[in-house]
């Protein structure tokens, strides 16, 4: 299937020589969850801005849905919705007002039961007749999702779109995007919270310095890249690790009476299995264990020290 998004040797450089992409190419497929992450003035921002036309490229390539974003801009932005990290709308609208005017600015005609709709999926309904200024940060918010799907796009970024909002209200965007995407558009979401990208991605990119350093199936990313930490609650405290435990990777804790064995998920089975037979042959017996691993964040934070 092709992708939905193909960008191809993207750059920008601004007038003040800063090169805020470099040579990026990327593809994003049809109907996925792709959460880009990368650290502050990494170019997520910028990328997101070229894409939904905002900020014009020095070289390369952009399609949105097979339309380019300069020769066929029109139609490419009529794909796009774009919730931007500000919260920038007219305070003396209305809620319903404001959504259908955005519609309209499509060259859509009028469709109440559409608009209707949005508003309810994003609990708006009640507050239809209300101006935008008498509601809350997270209501507000809301309203200008509701604005980025007013014209039905089939792309829709979210840039940063629950910072700041409580923990129901971001819950409930989770929600929202997963309907999304049932209902085919294709999401791409940056965020700080990157509990976000674990709990919906399918996909992860990392940007950093302007330049993609990684894409990767989430699953697989975790897989790959993740360690694990095997912890076994020791019988007899020890004071010391043996000389014939010294090719893994432990260390004592808890007084001695914790054994934590750090390993990578790719080399489980033989790790594990060998790290046992060692410890019976010292003869070291373990009443309990359990083991936790790495999460997006830690792979996030170890993948931009690495490329640092």
């Amino acid at each position: 299937m092709q992708p939905i998004i193909e960008i191809e040797n993207l750059s920008k450089t601004y007038a003040s020589g800063l090169a805020a992409l470099s040579e990026v190419s990327l593809a994003i497929r049809r109907g996925e969850i792709f959460a880009l992450l990368g650290p502050n003035g990494a170019g997520k921002s910028t990328l997101i801005n070229i894409v939904c036309g905002i900020v014009t490229p020095t070289s390369g390539r952009v399609r949105a849905n097979g339309h380019d974003i300069l020769s066929d801009y029109r139609a490419a932005r009529r794909t796009i919705g774009l919730v931007p990290q500000e919260l920038t709308t007219d305070a003396f609208e209305t809620v319903w007002d404001t959504v259908s005017f955005t519609r309209g600015l499509f060259g859509l005609r009028k469709d109440p039961g559409h608009i209707e709709r949005v508003l309810r999926d994003l609990s708006l309904w009640e507050k239809r007749d209300s101006r935008i200024m008498t509601l809350s940060g997270g209501m507000k918010r809301r309203v200008l999702i509701a604005k980025a799907l007013s014209h039905e796009p089939q792309i829709l970024f979210l840039d940063e779109p629950t910072a700041g909002v409580d923990v129901a209200l971001r819950q409930d965007m989770w929600r929202l995007v997963r309907r999304l995407r049932e209902q085919g558009v294709t999401v791409i979401l940056t965020t700080h919270y990157i509990e976000e990208a674990e709990e919906m991605a399918d996909r992860v990119g990392v940007i950093r310095g302007g330049r993609i350093i990684l894409v990767e199936e989430k699953a697989e990313l975790m897989r790959k890249l993740g360690r694990k930490q095997l912890t076994l609650q020791l019988q007899a405290p020890l004071s010391a690790l043996p000389e014939s435990l010294s090719g893994f990777e432990l260390e004592l804790a808890g007084g001695g009476q914790e054994l934590v064995y750090t390993y990578d998920t790719k080399g489980e089975r033989t790790g594990i299995t060998g790290l046992l037979t060692a410890l019976s042959a010292a003869g070291i017996r373990f009443s309990d264990l359990n083991t936790s691993q790495s999460s997006l964040e830690d792979i996030f934070v170890d993948l931009v020290k690495e490329r640092a």
